[in-house]
């Protein structure tokens, strides 16, 4: 019998799936990918098909299984790590979702979330669940798809629908039907859920008329939740993570003032703030960062909408990009960004704005623009938003950043992590495995199986590959960081006017 070497980790994202198969030294062995389907029925709008994303994992899994050659009884566990937020409610009995997964960036529900604001219930809902009233999270989503699906409301107040984040959907789908249950990470990203007492709040589910009988059991990260049947293998789905956790793990931000940003669809600054509960006067958010049968740790985060999305939408819409990777020598072809600034407000400004109103905006065109200056800004936006974040969070907790760990697709881009460092005036820290969201609920589920030993074990592991150290001059900066500013102010409230 061939000995347990390798960990799965299924990374189903915003815009694709991926498995990316581990081994005990955290090296990647074998990686598939495969992008799915984003449906924009109206502006402002995302959503995407659940089956699609179901049948897409499963197919990821099996292609790196067979590019690697390694067995299924090679496998010591399966670990899921998730776009968070994206809302699916399906039929319990026939397993057959009631409406598309309304997506993350989804702003359909800005009205719900203002009804909810003007009825005074912004505190209360912050000091329970630790975020802000907006349509990015899960719970006014849910009470859209009862409120507009014809009789989704009937059937919920009987027991026979199933509420889940994507987590909750493949896990479902994973056991046959045996297990709903989703991990507090992502349980903490609904806006249902009081990170208090880790319990879905009963008040807040009486406000939005959210029968409790739709939600999943919410338990630790890194435990077994049952079992998949892998080529007839019974493999051990045992690590669970929204994919912000799950990315802050696999950095090894373990300890309290860790940082790390992920530059994924969106941009995600997560500082790791220990066992205590802290509630952000701004436009942070408060959440679950590390959630272990014996530590659980609070993050302060940062959320940007649009990061590496962006560039796709160059690819794919404007036709400005062959591909994604071409960005980096476009913005090398132009000696800066020809006053040219791009804000990707296209479903509305997270952190510190919160203004579900904005819209993209590109500004500072003259006749003398190129594509490659567009381009450039659009790259150059991922850093000023990062900025924006890193100012946010040393206002909040008055702890100085000089370092910040990244990861992500976009991390890869040399250029913009070189403007990174300069527009931030840190060092950035890129590690070699770059896929850390995946690694992070590798590893997940293998400490729950003993695959590793423990977090020093963990800590071990994270290598350092680059890195990037400020170079710019701070008179440069200052009007670089004032003209994104002026960029900014002119994309907020844009869709109300």
């Amino acid at each position: 019998m061939k000995e347990k070497q390798y960990v799965i980790a299924l990374d189903q994202g915003t815009t694709s799936s991926r498995a990316i198969i581990f081994d005990r030294e955290q090296n990647i062995v074998s990686i598939a990918q495969k992008e799915f389907t984003q449906y924009f029925p109206r502006p402002g709008w995302v959503e995407h098909d659940p089956l699609e994303i179901y049948r897409s994992q499963i197919q990821v899994m099996e292609e790196a299984l067979k590019k690697s050659g390694i067995s299924p009884r090679e496998v010591a566990a399966i670990g899921i790590t998730n776009q968070r937020e994206t809302t699916i409610v399906w039929n319990r009995h026939t397993g057959q979702p009631v409406y598309p997964a309304i997506v993350w960036q989804c702003r359909r529900t800005a009205e719900i979330c203002e009804d909810l604001i003007g009825r005074g219930l912004s505190v209360p809902v912050r000091e329970k669940t630790g975020l802000i009233i907006d349509a990015y999270f899960s719970g006014t989503k849910i009470k859209w798809i009862l409120e507009n699906v014809p009789g989704a409301k009937e059937m919920a107040e009987r027991g026979d629908l199933l509420f889940g984040t994507v987590d909750t959907w493949l896990v479902w789908n994973m056991t046959g039907g045996k297990v709903h249950v989703t991990d507090y990470t992502n349980a903490s990203r609904t806006m249902l859920f009081n990170i208090r007492s880790l319990t879905w709040d009963q008040e807040i589910l009486r406000i939005l008329d959210i029968p409790q009988s739709m939600l999943p059991r919410a338990v630790t990260s890194s435990q077994i939740y049952g079992q998949y049947l892998l080529d007839g293998v019974s493999v051990p789905i045992s690590g669970m993570a929204g994919d912000q956790q799950a990315a802050l793990f696999g950095q090894a931000c373990f300890d309290q003032g860790d940082v790390k940003n992920t530059y994924g669809t969106g941009c995600f600054l997560l500082m790791n703030t220990g066992g205590s509960l802290v509630i952000p006067k701004s436009g942070l958010l408060a959440t679950i960062g590390i959630a272990l049968p014996d530590r659980l740790h609070y993050v302060m985060e940062g959320s940007v909408f649009i990061g590496g999305a962006v560039i796709q939408w160059l690819r794919d819409e404007m036709g400005l990009l062959k591909s994604s990777g071409e960005s980096e020598e476009m913005c090398l072809n132009v000696k800066d960004n020809g006053g040219v600034y791009f804000v990707p407000a296209f479903t509305g400004l997270g952190a510190p704005y919160w203004d579900m109103y904005a819209r993209g905006a590109i500004l500072g065109l003259t006749r003398g623009t190129k594509k490659e200056h567009i381009v450039r800004a659009a790259v150059e936006s991922m850093a000023f938003q990062t900025k924006d974040l890193l100012e946010a969070i040393q206002e909040e907790t008055g702890l100085m950043i000089n370092a910040l760990k990244v990861d992500g697709g976009a991390s890869l881009n040399r250029f913009l992590m070189q403007f990174q460092a300069d527009i931030s005036g840190i060092s950035i820290r890129r590690p070699v495995i770059s896929e850390t969201t995946a690694l992070g609920a590798a590893c997940l589920a293998g400490l729950s199986t003993g695959f590793w030993q423990d977090l020093e074990q963990l800590r071990q592991g994270w290598r350092l590959e680059r890195v990037f150290t400020p170079q710019m001059g701070e008179k440069q900066r200052r009007l670089l960081l004032q003209g994104w500013q002026r960029a900014v102010k002119r994309s907020q409230g844009w869709q109300q006017e």
